[in-house]
């Protein structure tokens, strides 16, 4: 070519240097291609437009599929998109590798895009480098499974720790960094999150640098734009100010890419290379997809993190001390929160110090995990403290809190009411059970609103759960009446008092819940603090008094429990147990009213419970018929109810097991002979039968029926 003469035409250069053209119009499923552009893809070497179906079928379907990404980042970045394509022929067969590169743009409205660009064929890579290369085959597989161990290892990080943790161990296929660092923003700072590969104190230079400063992360988090430096000529050219920062580091490349959520860049994270790297099209597109799940996943533990806070103070502000201790009694307490949601639902206890050295312990279930059963429960807990405060009887407190809470939800129900009258409702209720104590005696007086009922472990170790009178839960009927239970707490006895989340948690029932824990208060042999652990770790593993974080995130419920023991002053004024190698008392007392038959069942549970251990089953089933026996015919032959006393003394092997029925009726019972037909008067005959000793004594207006049976029945005393 001679000077001054014009340049060729471009078509005419770019056919000479075997590069054709295309332009693929996406919106219309159009793709137009020159002479050579079409040779290259197996067609009659002459312009045409095609559909977009029909250059598909010219290529890989694997390399097809890559398209739509590569444009995206291209896009995104405001670069080429560049491609390696597969041609293949009719039969399946490779003809050649070709490389398209690209300026795509990309309606906003509709996300079409179209692309005008070169295609050129290109030599295949040998095996030695195809790790190496943006080609299909090796390098494209192991990105895929890079990619998918990459989300699952951050996907599973639970703190901002754990992130960082991951991400520095991530092995990229064919190139990784050696040094890592995640910039976030705070107002017009940067500040460094935490880096990798770096000696502690280099991130001081970085740290609450400017925004507009000449720096790569600041850029990025500007403008939410990646910045590529393939050596450090590009990095001293684009950046002059800053270069000599990352200068003495001494690396070759560096990628700078946009944390971004939700359309908000929240930081930038930097992967910085000790060997020169090109960043292709492929390596920018698994860089920027690390980026993506990087941000995601730091924005999780962000939140869980800030969940985690909250839960605390929350924690901190709603659940009580023990308070001043009781003389003569121990306290121990758990709360273990859920992990659904945030860490902070509706379980509580309290302890309130009462007038005349009395005290009140409560425990209740506000329905819901959610911040507004967190928040009924304070209201609730403040609303029992000043209830009890003012020396109301246990049944009065229950009353008051319930037409209290009744009211509060109700408001809300209005209140939260569409202007259509429709739904909007979030009636909640709760479930408690109010303890009045009196450390100088040991009596227990219950108060029940639907909450489980206690459980007392003896001084040998047997466990009895002991029924008690209730109402409904708590908010449902302002009306309800909650009567009241007393029980007597013996020296070495510990009662356990808590929610429905100790005991059905890990798929039990009440049932199988209560052998459980069972279980545990028979087998265990410390103190009552260790007790209380031994009880929530036996449902879930170790904890603590609050314990939010991984071993939380498995519970199905909230847990909180209260262990309240009684036992005898020592001379020095310390507490002190029953004499070692003492026979202990197992003893339980029930009432019951004419006004409540169904309690005989629980009487009879009483009974098989206190006799869980005796040597003769036989005897067992024994004694039960005839507590129900005996119960019965008080209920139906007076006017009055009947009090249970059922006693069992003695060493193992030699005990001895008395029950009482003691009525206010003087009529003493006699023996009926019935006949065949008759459906009664059997019950003293049973109860001579089948008893080893057995009386009636008056009791001033009224009277006892008693029997006795013997563990060992080698000798009977005289009935």
């Amino acid at each position: 070519m001679r000077t001054g003469e014009p340049l060729p035409a471009v078509g005419d250069v770019l056919a000479a240097l075997a590069t054709g053209l295309w332009r693929w119009d996406n919106a219309q499923g159009l793709v137009t291609l020159d002479a050579e552009a079409a040779r290259l893809l197996g067609l009659p070497a002459e312009a045409v437009t095609i559909t977009e179906a029909a250059v598909r079928a010219r290529f890989h379907p694997a390399d097809w599929n890559e398209v739509g990404g590569v444009v995206q980042l291209a896009v995104a970045e405001d670069t080429l998109a560049e491609v390696r394509l597969r041609v293949m022929d009719g039969h399946g067969r490779v003809l050649r590798t070709v490389r398209s590169r690209s300026k795509p743009t990309i309606d906003p409205e509709t996300g079409e895009f179209q692309l005008f660009g070169t295609l050129q064929e290109v030599t295949e890579p040998s095996p030695g480098t195809a790790a190496r290369t943006p080609v299909t085959g090796d390098w494209r597989r192991s990105r895929e499974a890079f990619l998918l161990d990459a989300g699952r290892a951050l996907a599973e990080a639970r703190s901002t720790a754990e992130v960082l943790r991951v991400a520095a161990g991530l092995s990229m296929p064919g190139f990784s960094p050696d040094g890592l660092a995640v910039f976030g923003a705070e107002g017009d700072r940067l500040t460094v999150v935490g880096h990798h590969g770096q000696q502690p104190g280099d991130e001081g230079p970085f740290t609450h640098m400017s925004l507009a400063t000449d720096y790569p992360a600041a850029e990025v988090v500007r403008t939410g734009r990646a910045v590529y430096l393939s050596s450090p000529d590009d990095y001293k050219e684009r950046y002059p100010v800053s270069w000599p920062l990352a200068r003495h580091f001494g690396r070759e490349s560096w990628a700078f890419l946009p944390l971004t959520v939700a359309g908000r860049t929240m930081g930038a994270w930097m992967a910085a290379f000790m060997y020169p790297v090109t960043f292709t099209p492929d390596e920018r597109s698994v860089l920027t997809t690390v980026a993506r799940m990087l941000a995601q996943a730091l924005s999780r533990a962000g939140a869980a993190e800030t969940e985690r806070e909250l839960t605390d103070g929350l924690q901190r502000s709603m659940m009580p001390t023990l308070g001043p201790r009781m003389p003569g009694m121990g306290v121990a307490a758990r709360y273990v929160p859920t992990g659904g949601g945030l860490q902070v639902g509706g379980d509580w206890y309290d302890v309130i110090p009462l007038p005349a050295g009395r005290f009140a312990l409560v425990i209740g279930d506000v329905q819901g995990h959610d911040v507004r059963a967190a928040g009924l429960m304070g209201q609730l807990r403040i609303a029992l403290r000043a209830y009890a405060s003012e020396g109301h009887r246990p049944d009065a407190v229950l009353s008051r809190a319930s037409r209290f809470l009744y009211g509060v939800t109700d408001s809300v129900t209005y209140g939260s009411s569409g202007q259509d009258g429709g739904g909007g409702a979030d009636v909640r209720f709760a479930t408690c059970l109010y303890v009045e104590v009196d450390p100088a005696t040991g009596l227990l007086d219950f108060a029940r609103a639907g909450h489980p009922d206690p459980a007392i472990r003896m001084a040998d170790g047997t466990v009895l759960m002991r029924p008690t009178a209730g109402g409904l839960p708590l908010g449902i009927d302002p009306d309800a009446d909650y009567p009241t239970t007393r029980l007597g707490l013996e020296p070495g006895e510990t009662m356990l008092i808590c929610t429905d989340g100790l005991i059905e948690t890990g798929g039990h029932d009440l049932d199988t819940g209560w052998r459980r824990i069972r279980r545990i208060l028979e087998s265990h042999d410390g103190d009552l603090e260790e007790l209380a652990d031994a009880l929530v770790q036996g449902v879930h593993g170790p904890s603590s008094h609050h314990t939010p974080g991984p071993l939380a995130d498995r519970r199905e419920d909230d847990i909180a429990l209260v262990l309240l023991s009684r036992q005898g002053a020592g001379r020095d004024g310390t507490v002190a147990g029953p004499a070692p190698g003492a026979p202990a008392t197992r003893r339980t007392a029930l009432t019951v009213a004419q006004s409540a038959p169904e309690r005989v069942a629980d009487a009879r549970q009483q009974v098989r419970e206190l006799l869980h251990d005796w040597g003769s089953e036989d005897q067992r089933d024994s004694a039960v018929l005839l507590v129900s026996e005996i119960l019965t015919n008080v209920l139906v032959h007076t006017d009055g109810d009947a009090l249970l006393v059922a006693e069992v003394t003695g060493a193992s092997g030699d005990r001895r097991m008395r029950v009482e029925v003691t009525d206010a009726s003087g009529d003493l019972p006699h023996r009926r002979h019935p006949g065949e037909l008759a459906s009664s008067g059997r019950g003293l005959v049973l109860v001579e039968i089948l008893a080893e000793a057995w009386g009636v004594d008056p009791r001033g207006e009224g009277k006892s029926i008693w029997f006795e049976f013997y563990e060992s029945s080698t000798t009977k005393p005289d009935a």
